[in-house]
């Protein structure tokens, strides 16, 4: 199964590590540290103009992406149509 994350693009969820709200996380020193780190290294995917909301932290085949979503944490989980612990049992 997918997750359509917007813009055209979706995601397996078997792929998802985490779903963040990208307000909250880059509060913190550390969360602003982690998604710089990863626009530094070429790891964060976002193919939209406008601003984004939320991220979706994925493992692809042992790498580790950030992709930016314009939709919020909230309409990603009822996108998801069930919990996420149940994705990944």
């Amino acid at each position: 199964m997918y997750l359509h994350i917007g813009n055209k693009k979706s995601v397996k969820k078997e792929k998802i590590i985490g779903i963040f709200d990208l307000d909250t996380a880059t509060v913190s020193k550390t969360g602003k540290s982690f998604i710089n780190g990863m626009e530094k290294r070429g790891k964060v995917e976002y193919d939209d103009t406008d601003l984004p909301r939320s991220f979706i932290l994925t493992d692809e085949d042992g790498e580790v992406k950030v992709r930016l979503s314009r939709i919020s944490t909230q309409g990603l989980k009822i996108r998801l149509g069930e919990s996420f612990m149940e994705i990944k049992k």
